[in-house]
C-alpha cells in the first residue's frame, strides 16, 4: 500500500470518527521525487470509499486564515494537502450525534512531508498559513454550492482551537465573510453522523 492511514485523536484522548491523517510513500533520489497522492484502491482498503467530484487549489500568504467553513445542502468531504509551504489545518466535528461533537483536530500539513488530511462530511474546516506563502489543494466529494455556505468563528472559545501553541501569535488575515461567522452553539443541530445537514 502506498499510504499510511492514521486515525485522529482529540486533545482529550477520544478518537474522532472518520478523520484521517494520511502519509503517502515518497520515493526520492538525486533527480527529485515521486508519490501517489490518491488511489481509489488503497483508500477503499482503508475503508474510505468516497467519490471525489471537484478539485480546488488556493494560494495564500503568511497569516491568512481561511475558515471555518462548511456546506449545508451539499456537504463536502475533503482530502487536503499543502502543495508548497506549511499550514495548520483544523477540522471541527459538527455531527450532533457524534461522541466528539464540538471537538477539533489540527495537523500541520507540510509540502516537504507530503502529508494529507481527510475530513468527511459533517465537519467545519479551516487553515492558517505558517510559511511566507502556501499553495493548498483539496479534493471534494460534492460540488461547491454558494447558497449553502456556512461557517463558524475561527477563535470561538467553546471550540477552543489552540492556534497559538502551533502558529505563535496569530493575527489572522481574514476575508470579510470569514470575519463575520457566528459562534458555535452546542444546542444547535448541524449534521448527523452520516454528514447530512439537519434542517
Amino acid at each position: 500500500m502506498a499510504f499510511e492511514f492514521k486515525k485522529c485523536i482529540a486533545a482529550d484522548g477520544t478518537e474522532i470518527p472518520g478523520l484521517y491523517e494520511i502519509q503517502p510513500k515518497v520515493f526520492g533520489d538525486a533527480r527529485g521525487y515521486f508519490l501517489e497522492t490518491y488511489s481509489e484502491r488503497d483508500f477503499a482498503a482503508a475503508g474510505l470509499t468516497m467519490k471525489f467530484v471537484q478539485d480546488n487549489q488556493s494560494s495564500s500568504t503568511k497569516g491568512v486564515l481561511r475558515g471555518l467553513h462548511f456546506q449545508t445542502q451539499h456537504p463536502q468531504g475533503k482530502l487536503v494537502r499543502a502543495l508548497s509551504g506549511k499550514v495548520y489545518d483544523v477540522a471541527v466535528d459538527l455531527r450532533s450525534d457524534s461522541p466528539t461533537f464540538g471537538r477539533y483536530y489540527g495537523v500541520i500539513l507540510d509540502s516537504e512531508k507530503q502529508n494529507q488530511f481527510y475530513i468527511p462530511e459533517g465537519f467545519a474546516h479551516g487553515f492558517y498559513v505558517i510559511t511566507e506563502t502556501a499553495e493548498f489543494a483539496y479534493k471534494c466529494t460534492d460540488f461547491y454550492d454558494p447558497k449553502g455556505e456556512g461557517g463558524l468563528m475561527w477563535n470561538d472559545s467553546a471550540i477552543g482551537i489552540d492556534w497559538k501553541s502551533i502558529c505563535g501569535e496569530v493575527t489572522p488575515l481574514l476575508s470579510d465573510k470569514d470575519g463575520k461567522h457566528p459562534a458555535f452553539d452546542r444546542n444547535n443541530k448541524y449534521f448527523n453522523m452520516k454528514g447530512k445537514w439537519i434542517d
